[in-house]
């Protein structure tokens, strides 16, 4: 079987186009944008736009302005935040180093403290051993006097009777006399 092709125009299918006073619909179309952008241009659209525009324009000038003014204020704070960081850092050494100064002193001290608490302890020990020592001495001289007058009372009182102690207080007696 064949099939014959058959081709469709529009014009062929709708008619033809219409016209008014022998101009088609392209013409009145492209006539009423000319139309229109005249009216635009008579009533100054562009200029309004233009306005508008420039408006919009200062308007984020005035914005990149504001930010650039915010940005140097942030930085200004954030130097000198930085500077009083520096500050607190500074000072914090400060204080470390015067509070190692002040540890090294104290412990120092603590020794010199030490040494003068050792040293003072050891003389009250010695003179409390010089002093029992003195007391022992003291005490053994008295024991000896004591033994040594009770050993002579013994033997005295063994070796003399009422007449010999008579003589011997007469014999002293007159040796006292003539020094005199």
């Amino acid at each position: 079987m064949s099939e014959t092709a058959v081709t469709h125009t529009p014009a062929a299918e709708h008619g033809a186009e219409p016209t008014f006073l022998g101009v088609g619909a392209a013409w009145f179309v492209s006539a009423a944008m000319v139309a229109v952008i005249l009216l635009l241009l008579w009533k100054r659209v562009p200029a309004a736009i233009s306005r508008a525009l420039d408006k919009k324009i200062e308007g984020i000038r005035a914005q990149l302005d504001e930010a650039a003014k915010l940005r140097a204020e942030a930085e200004a704070l954030k130097a000198e935040y930085e500077a009083k960081a520096a500050a607190a850092d500074k000072e914090r050494e400060t204080m470390l180093e015067r509070a190692r100064h002040e540890a090294e002193g104290i412990v120092a001290q603590a020794k010199a403290d030490t040494a003068a608490l050792i040293e003072r302890r050891t003389r009250m020990a010695e003179d409390k051993i010089s002093a029992a020592e003195r007391h022992a001495i003291e005490e053994v001289r008295a024991r000896a006097a004591a033994a040594a007058s009770a050993a002579a009372a013994s033997l005295i009182s063994e070796n003399l009777d009422d007449g010999a102690d008579r003589t011997m207080v007469d014999r002293t007696i007159a040796e006292l006399a003539p020094k005199r």
